[in-house]
């Protein structure tokens, strides 16, 4: 099903997710950076961490299977 997703869409969505919003600092370095420290506690906080990270990792996901798809045809 991840492959029904046009790569240059999951692409901008991950990227925009990742920075969204700019200022103060995106959400995602503030969600990790209070998961490192202990404090992420609050599902509101959690949920927010998910949604902006599930996006990114669908994205790492499917160029490592793509990546791994081509090494082994090539052998």
């Amino acid at each position: 099903m991840i492959y029904r997703i046009p790569l240059i869409w999951l692409a901008l969505v991950a990227g925009w997710l990742a920075v969204a919003p700019i200022t103060p600092e995106p959400h995602l370095v503030e969600k990790t950076r209070m998961l490192l420290a202990g404090t992420l506690v609050r599902p509101i906080d959690i949920f927010d961490l998910a949604l902006h990270s599930v996006p990114l990792m669908l994205l790492v996901w499917r160029l490592a299977r793509m990546a791994w798809s081509r090494t082994s045809q090539l052998e």
